[in-house]
């Protein structure tokens, strides 16, 4: 989020817009445009029953300033979107991946994540332990769209 609509969003005095909880932390990839992903916040006055969107647009490369010293939940919510879309924000005190492995290669929920992946990842059980090997598909499994974007 911008660092002056989070101030606003921080110090709002008239009721309609006095947001106490962040509700929900969500990002969007449309790799259509130069910015390609939306990131939404989600906020919620509890004592006066409104909630409020607040929708932000970036790419990969711009980075988003951390809305934790404002919201104690944004914590893992921020994480959550760094990890599965690859998204910085800026002053994160623990931003690191939350779901996938800490050896995992790229970010699953864009759009140009093939949908096979990079690695298979089985358990050995003469070696007893767990696996790791580049992921092969034959041509006949690798089907082109030249109408799609991301295919």
């Amino acid at each position: 989020m911008d660092r002056y609509l989070l101030e606003q969003v921080g110090s709002w005095k008239h009721t309609f817009f006095r947001k106490k909880n962040l509700v929900e932390l969500t990002a969007v990839d449309q790799p259509t445009g130069n910015l390609r992903f939306y990131v939404t916040y989600f906020l919620l006055s509890i004592p006066y029953n409104t909630r409020t969107r607040v929708s932000v647009q970036t790419n990969e490369m711009l980075p988003i300033i951390s809305a934790t010293s404002l919201f104690n939940s944004a914590n893992w919510m921020e994480r959550e979107v760094f990890d599965l879309f690859g998204l910085f924000f800026v002053d994160h005190p623990d931003l690191r991946r939350i779901l996938t492995d800490y050896g995992f290669v790229g970010h699953p929920l864009r759009k140009d994540f093939p949908l096979s992946g990079f690695t298979d990842i089985f358990y050995n059980d003469a070696q007893k332990l767990l696996v790791y090997e580049p992921v092969e598909l034959a041509q006949s499994f690798r089907k082109f769209s030249f109408l799609s974007p991301w295919t």
